[in-house]
């Protein structure tokens, strides 16, 4: 029996036992009703609102502007397109950083407001406390740790983290803060191959890895990133599974043309 036709619905216990099975778990970010409803039926198994909801939706240059009503208008046209995936929503920058009363009140309005299953949240030990407080109110937490695109300011570059032994060492420790605050599982994001190996063997939590390597539970790309519809984008970790830019391109190039030059629409067309 597939994986596919076993689970029902995919939740936050499918990914426990996928790790424990072995069982590889896939995700794809989302923003939209359409979108959504189209990984769903093909079998994704999470769905990540994720806030780069601010680039690939908003135009903006990092993920910093995004507002918390504008995750959770994105999280709620995705919820109405899926049947058995499971939906993690990020928590955006300032939302939850300041306190953990703040933190709590903004995973609350995520889920009241959305009908998602998860919230995911970036950073190490120094939110332990906050993750504790959303996971004891029974919200479930996704982690996220190696490059935090939230914390671009403070890194100054896109380039991979945890290189060096000391990083290396605190990201370690910081994944299992997160697994003992209560994290149900883990983004690992551009960090070399091996320590992603390492983290995800000490852990008894799955991690997913974007440009962490083939080691992680599980893999996470960017929709825009993976269908082709975002050119500018090349790291190595992506691979493209589709050229949408040209294909989309191509067809509304023709329509310009089939309208200018009076052929659409045709007799067969009109009523």
């Amino acid at each position: 029996m597939s994986v596919h036709n076993e689970l029902k619905k995919v939740t936050t216990n499918t990914l426990l036992r996928m790790k424990t099975q072995q069982t590889k778990i896939s995700m794809l970010t989302a923003y939209d009703y359409s979108f959504a409803k189209l990984f769903d039926g093909a079998g994704i198994d999470v769905i990540l609102v994720g806030d780069s909801a601010s680039n690939v939706m908003a135009g903006h240059d990092s993920t910093i502007p995004i507002t918390l009503e504008q995750m959770i208008y994105h999280a709620q046209c995705v919820v109405r397109g899926v049947q058995r995936s499971l939906v993690v929503v990020d928590l955006p920058f300032g939302s939850y950083q300041s306190n953990t009363e703040i933190a709590l009140a903004s995973a609350i309005r995520i889920m009241k407001e959305t009908g998602c299953h998860a919230v995911k949240m970036e950073g190490g030990e120094e939110i332990a406390d906050s993750i504790k407080k959303i996971v004891s109110a029974g919200i479930p937490v996704m982690g996220h740790l190696g490059l935090t695109p939230q914390s671009i300011y403070k890194f100054g570059t896109y380039s991979v983290r945890a290189k060096d032994e000391d990083e290396a060492l605190k990201l370690r420790q910081d994944a299992l803060a997160l697994q003992n605050a209560g994290c149900f599982g883990l983004v690992l994001e551009k960090i070399p191959a091996q320590l992603a190996q390492q983290t995800s063997e000490s852990l008894r939590i799955p991690t997913i890895g974007i440009g962490a390597g083939p080691h992680c539970d599980g893999q996470v790309l960017v929709m825009h990133d993976m269908l082709g519809i975002n050119t500018a984008f090349n790291p190595r970790f992506l691979r493209k599974y589709a050229n949408l830019h040209e294909q989309i391109n191509s067809a509304v190039a023709q329509y310009i043309a089939d309208v200018k030059g009076g052929d659409f629409p045709n007799a067969t067309e009109s009523y």
